[in-house]
C-alpha cells in the first residue's frame, strides 16, 4: 500500500513539474491566436448575440458530434505548459486560455510581454483588509491583467480555509473564517468576470494542508464541510454567478475529490445550486468512468495517464457513462463561456499600464498592513527627528519577497523595504543596511533547528571562502567526477518542485540550482566550521534519504529514512577553533526512498550568548543608528510539505533579542502568509504584520512606518503563542495518521477552537491596532421579522466616533454567541462587519446587516440549515477579543 502511495505521488508531481517546466511546442513559441478561424454568424446561429448565453449553448451542443464533445471536456498538453485548452476551429470555439491567479495573473508563454504582470499582495494581505471595495478592485485588476495577456480563464480565489496557523499556502487563503472569505471573495470574483474572463474557486474541497497533499484523506463531518469549508464556495456561487470550481488532490471522507459524487453533485451542483463547471486540479483526476460520473465536467492537462478523451468516449460507446452527461458537462462549459463572453470578446495582448496597476497594488498593501503592537506610541516614526536609520534582515533589500508555487508572479517592477524607506526620508536621513542573517530559501520550510550560519563555515585552504565547498552528482552514489562544483554559503536545500524556473527565484542572492539535480542525485559539503563563542552547541542534519555528517571525520549523525527526520548532536566547541566538517547526501532511488528532491539542512542551536557575526554586524549598525527597522520573512510556498513551525527561520528570533539589546528603539516589520511565533515580542515597542505585500511592499512598509497611511488592517487569523498552543495541535489532525486527517475540531476552526478550548492566543482573529482611536457608542441590537414567511433579519447600529489626532479606519466587527439549542454552537462567531474611515473628532452612524447563518447550524438529520428561537448574545467590538458591547437579541 505504500509503494502505491509513493508511486502515485510520484506520478503527480512529475505531472505538476511538467506543467512548470516543460518545454514549449512549435505551437506554443508562437504568439498565441486565440481563434483559428472567424465565426460566421450565418453558418453559426449561436454567435447571434441577441440569444441567451443558454439558447446559444444548446444551438452549439446540437451542432456536435460525441467525438467532439468528448475533445471539448478534455485537457491537451501541446500548449503552453499545458495551462490551454485547445478551441474547435469548425464550430468557432475559442481555446480557454487558463492562468494562474490568486496574487496576480502568472504569465507561462515568453512571448506576452516577457511572462510579466503585476505582483498584487497575498490573498491573505487582501483578508487582512477587510475591506469588500479593496476586494473588488483586486478582482478588476486581475480581469483586466487577464484579458489583456491573452488569458480567458483565472484560476483563482482560493477558497480554503486557513486550518491550522502554519499553513504553507494559508498566504493564498482568505483567512480562517468562512463569513469574511465569503464577503469577500463575491466583490473578488465580480471584479475578475467583469472582464470576459471566467474566475475558478479552488481547491474544492478540505484542501488545507501541503503535506501528503496528493493522497490524504480529510475526513470531516457533513456539518462542519456546510458550515465551514463550502461555505464560501456556496456564497460564490449564490452571490457571483462564478463560473467555475477546480477539485483537489486529497480524498474526502474516503473517496478522491475529483470521483466524489457526494461532494461534486449531492452537494455542489444539487444542494448548492451550482449551473458553471467543474474542473479538475492539473493531475488531480485519476480515473474515466468514475469522475465523469461523480459531476466533474473537464479534465484539465495532466491526468496520470490521459484518462478522458479516448477512454471518455468508448465509456460512452459502452454505456458506462451515457451521451447525457457528456451533454452536461458540455452545456455547463458552454453557457459559462457564452455568458461571460467569451466567444464575442477575444482575449487581447495589450500592455499593462505598470506605474499605474502598480500603485494599486500598494494601495491595498497599505491597508492590509496590521499594527500588531506599538508601545509608547513608538509608531509612526518621524522623519525630522531622525538622523539615521538601520534597515536589517535578510531580504529587506530584496523586492520579491512573495509566497511561492503556482501564484508567484514575476512583477513588472519592484520595490524593496530598504528603498521604500530611503524613497521615503531622502537625503535628510542616513540609512544604512545589515542583512542580519542568511537569504530565506525553500530549505526554510524544512523542519529542525535554522540552518548554521555561513559566518561559522569556511572552505578552508589559502582561498578560503565563507561557506562549504560542495560537490553535486547527478547520480545518487558520488559516481564520477561530479557535475557541479561551487561553494555554498549554507546547507539549506529543498529542490524539486521549488527548484524550478520561477519557484525559488525570489531572492537574487540564492543560488541557482540545474534543474538536472531536481530528481535522483547525490552531494558533499566539505570544510570547516568555527564557533563564535566557548559551550555547547547542539548540530543537526534535516534530512530525506541518506544524510551523514562527520565532525572532525568522526560520524555524528546517520540518517537514512523515507520520511524527512531531524537528528540532532550535542558538541563541546571553542571559540575560534576550526573544525572539520563534511556532510553526505544522497536522495536515494526514485521511488524507492523518496520522490520528491533533494531535502537537506545542516543545522544548530546555539548556547545562550554565542553570535555569529551577521547578527554582530546587525547589532553594530543598529547600537550607532536612531532606530532600527528589522525587517523578517518567511518562505511559504505550494508544494508538499507543511513547515509544522512557527518559528521565525534562519536564526531571525535570534537577530531580534540581539539587535533589540543593542537598540530599544527596534521596529520589526514581519513579512509572511501565514502566522509565527513571537517569543521575542516582549522584546520590541511595535510590531507591523506586512505579510507577502506585492511589488510595491517597500513603498507600502515605508507609508505605514512614517505615517503617510494609518494602519487598518485586522487579522484574518489567529497568531498563537505556540505550535502547541492551538486548536489542531493534534497527529491525528495535521498531519494526520496513517494517511488520514480527521477534523475532529468540527465547526470550531480558527478563534472559534480558541474561544472553545480555552486556549489565549498571542493576538486574536481580527486584532489590529491604529495610530488614532475610535470610540463606540450608542450600540442597538435589534431583531425584526419580514415577508409572509417571517423572515428574520438582524441589525447592529453604533455611533462610531475617531477620538484621535489623524484620519484612520477601523473595522467595526459583530460576533454571535452561543445560540438557543442543545447542539454545539461557537461561544464567538463572525456575523458581520464594516470597514469605516473617519477624520479626527467626526462620528459617523454605523449599521451593519448581519448574516443570518450565524444564528443557524446545518442539521446533518434533515439536510437543512436550522434557526432556533430564544436568546442570542451579540458582542460588538474591534477584535474577537477586544469587545466594547455585548446585548442580545431574541429570534422568534
Amino acid at each position: 500500500m505504500e509503494k502505491k502511495k509513493k508511486k502515485l505521488q510520484l506520478i503527480i508531481l512529475a505531472i505538476v513539474l511538467s506543467l512548470f517546466a516543460a518545454p514549449y511546442s512549435s505551437l506554443a513559441a508562437k504568439t498565441y491566436q486565440p481563434y483559428a478561424a472567424a465565426a460566421n454568424e450565418v453558418s453559426k446561429p449561436w454567435m447571434d448575440q441577441s440569444l441567451s448565453a443558454e439558447e446559444r449553448a444548446a444551438l452549439l451542443l446540437n451542432e456536435m458530434t460525441l467525438e467532439e464533445k468528448v475533445t471539448f471536456v478534455t485537457g491537451n498538453l501541446n500548449n503552453y505548459y499545458g495551462f490551454y485548452n485547445e478551441g474547435m476551429d469548425r464550430l468557432g470555439i475559442p481555446a480557454l486560455t487558463m492562468a494562474d491567479g490568486p496574487a496576480g495573473v502568472r504569465i507561462a508563454n515568453p512571448e506576452i510581454q516577457d511572462k510579466k504582470s503585476t505582483a498584487l499582495p497575498a490573498p491573505i494581505a487582501l483578508a487582512a483588509t477587510w475591506d469588500t471595495e479593496a476586494a473588488r478592485t483586486y478582482g478588476e485588476l486581475l480581469g483586466n491583467e487577464a484579458f489583456n495577456t491573452t488569458h480567458n480563464v483565472v484560476l483563482g480565489p482560493g477558497l480554503d480555509i486557513a486550518r491550522f496557523p502554519w499553513g504553507e499556502r494559508n498566504f493564498e487563503s482568505l483567512g480562517e473564517d468562512p463569513l469574511l472569505q465569503s464577503k469577500l471573495a463575491v466583490p473578488y470574483i465580480n471584479g475578475i468576470q467583469s472582464y470576459p474572463v471566467m474566475a475558478t474557486a479552488k481547491h474544492y474541497l478540505l484542501n488545507n494542508q501541503e503535506t501528503d497533499r496528493f493522497t490524504i484523506n480529510s475526513v470531516a463531518s457533513e456539518r462542519a464541510m456546510n458550515e465551514v469549508y463550502a461555505r464560501p464556495f456556496a456564497e460564490a456561487i449564490q452571490n457571483a454567478d462564478l463560473s467555475s470550481v477546480m477539485c483537489s488532490f486529497n480524498q474526502v471522507n474516503g473517496t478522491s475529490a475529483c470521483e466524489n459524487e457526494a461532494i461534486l453533485t449531492d452537494l455542489l451542483k444539487d444542494q448548492i445550486g451550482f449551473e458553471g463547471f467543474v474542473m479538475s486540479d492539473y493531475g488531480a483526476n485519476l480515473s474515466t468512468v468514475e469522475s465523469a460520473n461523480a459531476g466533474m465536467d473537464l479534465e484539465t492537462p495532466g491526468a496520470p495517464t490521459g484518462l478522458w478523451e479516448d477512454k471518455l468516449l468508448a465509456a460512452v460507446q459502452n454505456g458506462e457513462v451515457s451521451e447525457e452527461r457528456i451533454d452536461d458537462m458540455v452545456s455547463r462549459m458552454l453557457t459559462e463561456m457564452f455568458s461571460k463572453g467569451l466567444f464575442d470578446k477575444p482575449v487581447q495582448n495589450n500592455l499593462i499600464p505598470a506605474e499605474e496597476h502598480g500603485e494599486t497594488a500598494r494601495e491595498i498593501a497599505e491597508q492590509s498592513m496590521v499594527l500588531m503592537k506599538n508601545e509608547k506610541e513608538a509608531l509612526p516614526l518621524d522623519k525630522e527627528e531622525l538622523d539615521s536609520i538601520a534597515v536589517i534582515g535578510p531580504d529587506a533589500d530584496n523586492g520579491s519577497v512573495a509566497g511561492g508555487g503556482s501564484s508567484l508572479v514575476i512583477p513588472t517592477y519592484t520595490v524593496s523595504p530598504l528603498e521604500g524607506i530611503k524613497n521615503s526620508v531622502g537625503d535628510n536621513v542616513d540609512v544604512h543596511y545589515a542583512p542580519g542573517s542568511d537569504p530565506i530559501s525553500a530549505g526554510d520550510i524544512l523542519p529542525g533547528p535554522s540552518a548554521v550560519p555561513s559566518s561559522l563555515l569556511s572552505t578552508g585552504g589559502e582561498q578560503s571562502e565563507s561557506g562549504l565547498k560542495a560537490e553535486y552528482w547527478t547520480n545518487i552514489n558520488f559516481e564520477g567526477e561530479p557535475s557541479l562544483v561551487r561553494t555554498d554559503n549554507q546547507v539549506n536545500f529543498n529542490f524539486g518542485f521549488y527548484n524550478y524556473e520561477g519557484l525559488n527565484a525570489q531572492s537574487p542572492k540564492l543560488p541557482k540550482t540545474p534543474g538536472d539535480f531536481n530528481r535522483e542525485m547525490s552531494a558533499r559539503w566539505t570544510g570547516e566550521i568555527t564557533a563564535p563563542e566557548s559551550g555547547e552547541y547542539v548540530l543537526s542534519l534535516s534530512s530525506l534519504g541518506t544524510g551523514k555528517l562527520y565532525l572532525d571525520g568522526e560520524l555524528l549523525i546517520d540518517n537514512n529514512s523515507k520520511d524527512l527526520v531531524t537528528d540532532k548532536k550535542t558538541v563541546s566547541l571553542a571559540k575560534g577553533e576550526k573544525h572539520q566538517v563534511r556532510i553526505e547526501y544522497s536522495t536515494g532511488k526514485s521511488g524507492d526512498v523518496q520522490d520528491f528532491g533533494a531535502m537537506v539542512r545542516f543545522g544548530w542551536e546555539p548556547p545562550t550568548g554565542a553570535v555569529d557575526a551577521k547578527i554582530q554586524e546587525a547589532v553594530n549598525l543598529a547600537k550607532k543608528s536612531d532606530v532600527a527597522v528589522v525587517v523578517t520573512h518567511t518562505y511559504d510556498s505550494e508544494g508538499y510539505v507543511d513547515t509544522s513551525s512557527l518559528d521565525l527561520p534562519n536564526n531571525q528570533a535570534q537577530l531580534i533579542k540581539e539587535v533589540a539589546k543593542a537598540n530599544p528603539k527596534t521596529i520589526v516589520v514581519q513579512m509572511s502568509g501565514r502566522a509565527v511565533q513571537m517569543d521575542w515580542q516582549e522584546d520590541v515597542p511595535a510590531i507591523v504584520q506586512a505579510w507577502f505585500a506585492g511589488q510595491e511592499q517597500g513603498n507600502a512598509i515605508a507609508n505605514i512606518l512614517f505615517g503617510e497611511e494609518n494602519p487598518s488592517g485586522k487579522l484574518p487569523i489567529t497568531f498563537p503563542v505556540d505550535e502547541e498552543s492551538t486548536p489542531v495541535s493534534d497527529d491525528i489532525q495535521f498531519p494526520g495518521v496513517d494517511g488520514i486527517s480527521e477534523y475532529t475540531e468540527g465547526i470550531f476552526t480558527g478563534y472559534k477552537g480558541y474561544e472553545e478550548q480555552g486556549i489565549e492566543p498571542a493576538y486574536a482573529f481580527g486584532h489590529g491596532l491604529s495610530y488614532t482611536t475610535f470610540d463606540y457608542k450608542n450600540v442597538k441590537a435589534k431583531a425584526k421579522t419580514r415577508g409572509k414567511h417571517k423572515e428574520t433579519d438582524v441589525s447592529v447600529a453604533l455611533n462610531l466616533r475617531n477620538t484621535g489626532d489623524v484620519t484612520g479606519s477601523e473595522v467595526v466587527q459583530v460576533y454571535v454567541g452561543n445560540l438557543p439549542t442543545n447542539v454545539a454552537t461557537p461561544d464567538k462567531q463572525l456575523a458581520g462587519f464594516e470597514k469605516v474611515e473617519l477624520k479626527p473628532d467626526n462620528q459617523e452612524r454605523v449599521k451593519i446587516n448581519l448574516d443570518m447563518k450565524a444564528f443557524s447550524y446545518w442539521d446533518e438529520e434533515t439536510d437543512q440549515w436550522i434557526m432556533p428561537s430564544g436568546e442570542v448574545p451579540i458582542y460588538v467590538g474591534s477584535s474577537s477579543d477586544d469587545i466594547r458591547y455585548t446585548g442580545s437579541v431574541y429570534i422568534k
